[in-house]
C-alpha cells in the first residue's frame, strides 16, 4: 500500500476525504474552495478552514458565511 500524500502540495488535500467529508451540523455535502483553503457548508452558511492540508470540522473554528 503506498502513500500518496507525500505526493501532493501540503496545502491540498485528499480528493478521496473530500468525498466522504460533510458538514458536521447537517450532514450535507461540502464544496471545496482552493484558493481560500475552506471547505464550504451552504446548509450551514459556514465555511470550514483548511490547515496544512487538514480540514478543521469543528464549527468553533469555522468562519460564517454572509
Amino acid at each position: 500500500m503506498s502513500n500518496t500524500s507525500s505526493d501532493r502540495p501540503a496545502e491540498t488535500v485528499d480528493p478521496k476525504l473530500l468525498e466522504i467529508l460533510v458538514c458536521p451540523l447537517t450532514k450535507c455535502p461540502l464544496e471545496y474552495d482552493a484558493d481560500k483553503q475552506e471547505l464550504i457548508s451552504r446548509a450551514a452558511k459556514l465555511a470550514y478552514p483548511i490547515r496544512d492540508g487538514i480540514p478543521i470540522m469543528m464549527p468553533e473554528e469555522a468562519r460564517r458565511l454572509d
